[in-house]
């Protein structure tokens, strides 16, 4: 009888250890996604950003958490957002999305590591020292969206080779982002003989107000300027730009997918890749101090065939067999 009540609790004890253990364990990293958008806009590259995760052995939901924090296109939401994940205590914080997100993020903390995605360059943004030693808490990857603005201008050009007078729009809640576009636009089109018409836009009544106006002026074209926000109105701007049967360039494939013309730069899905396995190595102890800025080496550019040939347009075969993808 003894015997037996002796296995039984030796038993018992048994059971409890591995009880005991998990709770030894520390708790689950946790990281920050900060966005300017709202969930739906980003699947993809939430997609990609998880692969970059795994790529460096850190699976969501099994040992590493992605708590969640959207701006539903209110910049100035941003601020608290980073805030309340600095209360959480993340581990680290990916600011997606643009400067925006970067800035608030940096407010907030000076101690918490940060991955941002930068439309430019992020040493005169003011986020970084360098590229090869960031210094402090961030570092990230520039996905050269502003740069690429002549290149981007040059290609709607060619598309529509009788355009004289293009319109821009631009969110000028992006100050920074905004500013170095106009630059950018301005001296191209000079350098190409076109007129520029700037349209500004930060709230979707915007957008209609502005196509409004293209609609009164008729310009031959519209050149979207880098935006999280443009591109999570993406299917108003398709739908608005068939309306008014004007040709839309943009560097966002989803807006060209959407029904845009065309569209021309960083390939993004393969940046939030490399965006999450810096992440994933921030987690495993790099500093990001000791982590280069990458840039962006993946380009592509997307024609809508169906918007072309609804606008009475010739695609180039040049283009054509350039092209990285053709939306049918």
């Amino acid at each position: 009888m003894k015997r037996r009540a002796f296995i039984k609790l030796l038993g018992g004890a048994a059971a409890a250890w591995p009880l005991a253990a998990r709770a030894q364990q520390p708790a689950m990293p946790v990281i920050g996604f900060l966005d300017p958008r709202s969930p739906g806009a980003t699947e993809k590259l939430l997609r990609a950003f998880r692969q970059g995760l795994k790529d460096t052995g850190q699976v969501d939901g099994e040992n590493v958490a992605i708590e969640y924090r959207w701006a539903e296109n209110q910049l100035d939401r941003l601020p608290e957002l980073a805030s309340e994940l600095v209360r959480r205590k993340v581990a680290v914080i990916f600011a997606s999305g643009g400067p925006a997100s970067a800035f608030a993020a940096k407010a907030a903390t000076t101690t918490i590591p940060i991955v941002f995605l930068a439309p430019e360059d992020p040493v005169r943004l003011g986020l970084v020292a360098s590229l090869a030693r960031p210094g402090g808490n961030l570092t990230g990857i520039n996905v050269f969206t502003v740069e690429l603005v002549a290149k981007r201008l040059e290609l709607l050009r060619e598309l529509v080779p009788s355009a004289t007078r293009i319109a821009v729009l631009v969110n000028p809640a992006e100050g920074e982002v905004t500013e170095t576009t106009l630059n950018d636009v301005a001296t191209a089109a000079r350098a190409m003989g076109l007129q520029i018409q700037v349209l500004n836009a930060s709230t979707s009544g915007e957008i209609h107000a502005a196509f409004a106006t293209i609609g009164r002026e008729r310009p031959d074209a519209l050149f979207i300027a880098a935006s999280a926000f443009f591109t999570s109105r993406r299917v108003q701007l398709a739908n608005l730009a068939a309306h008014h049967s004007i040709p839309m360039a943009s560097s966002s494939r989803e807006i060209a997918e959407a029904g845009g013309l065309m569209s021309y730069g960083s390939n993004l899905a393969d940046a939030y890749r490399q965006m999450g396995a810096y992440v994933g190595r921030i987690l495993k102890g790099a500093k990001p101090a000791d982590l280069p800025v990458m840039q962006s080496t993946k380009f592509e550019l997307v024609i809508n065939y169906e918007t072309a040939r609804m606008l009475g347009l010739t695609v180039p075969d040049k283009l054509l067999a350039t092209a990285d993808e053709v939306v049918e």
